[in-house]
């Protein structure tokens, strides 16, 4: 049954008032703003005794406006968009109230208690019977109509019942549905602030990883540093070793080369003498002198091959491979680690890639030669 034109007046009335009804409703008892009405700063309108419920609930710790002690102040989160709110020392009564729209809610109120019927009978008449009003509603058909039409009209055979029973009824179902809704968004909304607590957590539990993670390299470091210093220091003690040796050598080879050099000199000279008397009387000194010099056994020199230091070689490759396969061990707790952690710190023990580095110390380069006077060659 077609009775659009003469409804259509009402549906643009009806439909706006409830717009104007949905814009009106608080978030937090899900009725009517109740005065006075505060507005947060993101512009977001709460009754203010449901705000003050909020404030109360996430500040427990906050005095009264009665209270004769007074507070700094709170924080609490817009039920809408999950701004945080920040108040000062009045709470909630430090809020603007939105004078604009307690004046919208009058003008509803007004409105909403003026009667409808007049309009109503006025409108929604029967298009095939233009006299009767549509005052029953047609079950098989889910259509309202008018009584002429299930006596006479297209209904005859169909099942009806009065038009304010199934307005009840639909408007209870409504009901119903947005209370599900919103209990539904509420659930909805705790998954949301879960799996934001979640990320939050992740973030705090990867700074926590990754703040061990750089002390256990640096503690690995700090034991390849150790170990560099000591193996350096064998070198510089085995070069200084051999440098005393060889200079030693050199002395003595040059105290010789001097004492000889000054005999040849004398035994020039002497020869140079044309008395024969005076040249016998020192001529047999110096042969004696001469020969024992000829004979003098110096104290030898290094062997060859004696200044080479490649046994102070390091090999690292399998070292270096090694440390290629640190990686993260799966199921370690963050309190093992903690306490690791400290042991590390206080009794200087290192983890298990230091112990596998320093169980391969032995193979980092050759043990320190212990060259003595006996290795070098005469």
């Amino acid at each position: 049954m077609n009775f659009t034109v003469g409804f259509k007046p009402l549906l643009g009335d009806a439909h706006s008032m409830d717009s104007l009804e949905k814009q009106l409703i608080c978030p937090i008892c899900l009725e009517m703003f109740s005065k006075p009405v505060v507005i947060l700063p993101c512009q977001h309108n709460l009754c203010r005794k449901c705000a003050n419920d909020v404030f109360q609930a996430s500040n427990p710790l906050w005095q009264s406006r009665g209270s004769t002690t007074v507070s700094s102040g709170g924080r609490f989160r817009c039920p809408s968009c999950r701004h945080e709110v920040v108040l000062d020392r009045h709470g909630v009564y430090g809020l603007q109230r939105n004078l604009l729209v307690e004046n919208i809610i009058d003008i509803y109120k007004q409105e909403s208690s003026r009667p409808l019927n007049s309009k109503a009978e006025q409108h929604l008449m029967c298009e095939e019977h233009e006299d009767e009003k549509i005052n029953i509603y047609c079950l098989s058909c889910e259509v309202p109509t008018c009584s002429l039409c299930k006596v006479f009209g297209a209904h005859k055979d169909c099942e009806v019942a009065p038009l304010p029973t199934i307005y009840k009824r639909q408007k209870s179902e409504l009901s119903d549905g947005i209370s599900m809704l919103v209990a539904g968004n509420d659930r909805v909304q705790a998954v949301i602030t879960q799996m934001e607590e979640v990320c939050q957590t992740i973030e705090d539990n990867s700074r926590r990883q990754k703040q061990l993670l750089n002390q256990r390299f640096e503690a690995l470091c700090a034991v390849l540093e150790e170990r560099k210093g000591e193996l350096l220091q064998a070198l510089a003690l085995k070069q200084e070793e051999k440098l005393q040796r060889v200079r030693g050598l050199i002395r003595q080879y040059g105290d010789h080369l001097e004492a000889s050099s000054k005999l040849v000199e004398s035994a020039i000279q002497s020869m140079e003498e044309p008395q024969m008397a005076l040249y016998l009387q020192q001529a047999k000194e110096l042969i004696n002198k001469v020969g024992t010099m000829s004979k003098v056994e110096l104290g030898g020199r290094p062997e060859p091959g004696y200044e080479s230091m490649e046994q102070f070689t390091v090999s690292v490759e399998h070292v270096a491979e090694m440390l290629r396969t640190i990686d993260f061990q799966p199921g370690a707790s963050g309190e093992e680690e903690d306490e690791e952690v400290a042991l590390d710190g206080e009794e200087g023990s290192a983890g298990p890639e230091e112990e596998r580095l320093e169980a391969s110390e032995g193979s980092l380069g050759a043990p320190t030669p212990n060259l003595n006077q006996e290795g070098c060659a005469p």
